[in-house]
C-alpha cells in the first residue's frame, strides 16, 4: 500500500490511468502481496474485457495473469462476495455501473480492503463511468501514466484509432481493444475530430513522418 501511514479497518484504494500505464499489473501486484500475507482475496473483472487470456482471467500487458470472476454489474459482485474474503479486487471498474461506488464504500465499512483499477478517462479525454467518484471517495488513489507514442512525454489520454486514423467524437464510448485500436498520448498529441471536421489533423508540431515512425 502506498503512503507512509496505516489505515485501520476497511478502506478503498484506486489505481487509475490510461491504457498501457500498468494499472492491471499494479492491481495484480497488490493482489499477490495480499495473498503472500495470507489474506483471503477475491478478484473480479468486467466481462467486457476479453482481450487477453479469456474472460475468467485478469491480464496485464506484460503477460501476468490471475484467475478472476467475470461480472456485468455491481449487483453481481455483491451477490458473489465471499463472506470470508478480506481483500476485494476489481479490475476494469470503468465498465461497471455507478453502484460500484456505494458497494466499495459498504465493503470498506465492513472492514474489507477494496482495490479497484480502471481507465479514468474515455477516448475523448472525458471522465469515464464511475471512476471519478471512486477516485474522489477512496482513501488512496494512484494515477499512472504511460508514454506518449508521438513525443515520448507522460501520456494521460487514450487515443482511439479506426483504420489508423483518430476516431471521431461521436464514436461509441466503449470499444474494447488493444494496440491495434488504441495508443497512449499526452494532452498535446491527443486528437479527437469533431463531427464537422473534414479530416483528422495532427497535433501542432507533429509531422506525418513522425506519426508513422512512432508505430
Amino acid at each position: 500500500m502506498s503512503g507512509s501511514f496505516q489505515i485501520t479497518g476497511g478502506w478503498v484504494e484506486v489505481v487509475a490511468g490510461v491504457m498501457f500505464s500498468g494499472k492491471s499489473e499494479e492491481l495484480l501486484r497488490r493482489v499477490r502481496r495480499a495473498t503472500i500475507a495470507r489474506k483471503r482475496v477475491q478478484l473480479f473483472t468486467s466481462h467486457l474485457d476479453e482481450r487477453y487470456a479469456g474472460r475468467f482471467t485478469v491480464s496485464s500487458h506484460d503477460g501476468r495473469t490471475a484467475d478472476a470472476i467475470p461480472v456485468d454489474s455491481s449487483q453481481q459482485i455483491s451477490q458473489r462476495i465471499d463472506p470470508m474474503a478480506q481483500v476485494i479486487a476489481i479490475d476494469e471498474a470503468q465498465f461497471l455501473d455507478a453502484g460500484v461506488v456505494s458497494l466499495a464504500a459498504d465493503l470498506a465499512g465492513r472492514g474489507r480492503r477494496v482495490i479497484l483499477a480502471g481507465t479514468d478517462t474515455d477516448f475523448r479525454g472525458e471522465p469515464f463511468g464511475p471512476m471519478p467518484q471512486l477516485m474522489a471517495t477512496a482513501e488512496l488513489v494512484d494515477k499512472l501514466h504511460a508514454i506518449c507514442v508521438l513525443c515520448g512525454g507522460p501520456a494521460s489520454r487514450n487515443q482511439r484509432l479506426i483504420e489508423g486514423r483518430p476516431a471521431h467524437w461521436d464514436s461509441p464510448t466503449i470499444m474494447v481493444g488493444g494496440h491495434e485500436s488504441y495508443e497512449a498520448r499526452c494532452r498535446a498529441c491527443h486528437v479527437v475530430p469533431k463531427r464537422d471536421d473534414s479530416q483528422a489533423t495532427l497535433p501542432f508540431g507533429v509531422s506525418s513522418d513522425m506519426k508513422q515512425s512512432s508505430r
